[in-house]
């Protein structure tokens, strides 16, 4: 028997998702949207959203959520749905978050390496921004997210720091000016490269992870009172504990794979 099991949906069914729960048409070469989220958003009682808040955390993968679970409760008490999700190969930051938004394979929109290109294909972006939405990604400075979506018109917050990033996207939300928020934060890869994926430094930026997306939810019911809003903890690829202790990525392998994304609806009030 072969124990090794991948989740049935792709990562590839996320942009049209997204896109579609806005009323805008997907990029043109993504893949169908994802059918529980279309769900969710149809089934939510508001139609359509008005703005969506995507979190996006590196390396945290499946097993992770199996293993530790109760670290993700302040995840779970806003969100309403969970995808199992298979991510491509190979599973590095850039070539899945370009599969993420993008909604194509990496043979289609050219990342098939852990290299930074900007993407030239459609995107989520170009979507949105070609139906008059108002998008925003907030990063860190020399990470994936902050390279490979630039040269569109839109706004691009790139701090040198986790906490600098999370304080600009609270400010952000405070601010109500932005249809789409991309919020990104790689506390949890670059520390299990430093350490074993379950190490005590990893598994605390595991948990902050966790609080900061808890608070960015509590921002948005505090501030887009206006808005129905989709919000998403939606991490790129997983990790596996290597030889020496260290934690990688990259591999053809189910811990590397398989991801489990949260999504929430929150009604305008």
């Amino acid at each position: 028997m072969n124990d090794t099991v991948f989740n049935c949906f792709s990562l590839t069914t996320v942009a049209a998702a997204l896109t579609e729960a806005m009323g805008v048409p997907a990029p043109l070469q993504a893949d169908a949207p994802n059918p529980a989220m279309k769900a969710l958003v149809e089934n939510s009682g508001v139609g359509q959203v008005d703005r969506i808040l995507m979190y996006n955390p590196d390396a945290i993968a499946l097993w992770l959520y199996q293993k530790y679970t109760e670290y993700y409760l302040p995840v779970q008490k806003h969100t309403s749905l969970t995808v199992p999700l298979q991510s491509v190969m190979p599973s590095v930051t850039p070539v899945c978050f370009g599969t993420m938004y993008t909604g194509a394979l990496p043979e289609v929109h050219g990342i098939k390496s852990y290299t930074k290109p900007v993407i030239k294909i459609d995107t989520l972006f170009d979507a949105l921004l070609r139906a008059g939405k108002k998008p925003a990604i907030v990063s860190t400075e020399g990470d994936s997210l902050s390279k490979i979506f630039l040269e569109r018109e839109m706004d691009y917050y790139i701090y040198p720091t986790v906490e600098e990033v999370h304080a600009k996207a609270m400010e952000l939300l405070a601010a109500d000016k932005y249809d789409f928020i991309l919020v990104y934060n790689a506390s949890y890869d670059s520390t299990m490269h430093r350490n074993a994926p379950e190490g005590e430094a990893s598994l605390a930026a595991l948990r902050d992870n966790m609080k900061k997306f808890d608070e960015l939810a509590e921002a948005v019911k505090t501030h887009w009172t206006q808005h129905n809003t989709l919000i998403g903890f939606a991490p790129d690829h997983g990790c596996h504990e290597i030889d020496g202790g260290l934690g990688s990525h990259g591999l053809d392998m189910p811990e590397d794979l398989n991801i489990l994304h949260f999504y929430g609806v929150i009604p305008a009030k």
